[in-house]
């Protein structure tokens, strides 16, 4: 087993001053490492579990081997915009101002149950936002998968009303 959290880049200052940037890309070029990632995202998946939906983008990256392995379906939150079939949305603000996400209205049945996947964890407003839209769609939010977990922003917290698993914890 590798000791993934000795793989992800702290980069300091980046995006902007006084940020540490949790780049993950040195698992993702480790085939060994990336394997790890997924597998353990299928040992944490539910087995009633019919779909994986992920936020763009790079829960796309852990989303699409893992429905390929669980052989279950795949399905995107995107940005405004992004998708071309009919969507429903969901409006969530952020620290300066207000973003929308969609999924495609066919994308979850009534009453299916999911799981949700993303890189990270911060402050959870993607993360919350993208459960709303789940659900607003029917679908029933069985786990939420992250990579990595920025402890000290109290993502978890907005997050409570759902069993959350974490790889990687800063």
């Amino acid at each position: 087993m590798k000791d993934l959290k000795s793989l992800i880049r702290t980069i300091p200052d980046f995006p902007k001053s006084g940020i540490l940037f949790r780049d993950i890309t040195p698992i993702l070029q480790d085939g060994e490492a990336f394997k790890q990632v997924i597998l353990t995202f299928k040992k944490e998946t539910p087995k009633n579990v019919k779909k994986v939906v992920a936020i763009e983008s790079r829960g796309f990256i852990f989303g699409s081997p893992l429905s390929y392995l669980l052989g279950v379906g795949f399905v995107p939150i995107r940005k405004s915009g992004k998708l071309p079939w009919k969507k429903i949305k969901m409006e969530y603000d952020l620290e300066y101002g207000v973003d929308t996400i969609e999924i495609h209205q066919d994308g979850i049945k009534k009453g299916e149950r999911v799981i949700l996947i993303d890189d990270l964890l911060a402050t959870g407003g993607t993360a919350f936002a993208s459960v709303k839209l789940i659900e607003k769609c029917g679908g029933i939010v069985e786990k939420i998968l992250f990579l990595v977990e920025l402890t000290d922003l109290n993502g978890r917290e907005r997050l409570k009303d759902y069993d959350v698993f974490s790889i990687i914890k800063f």
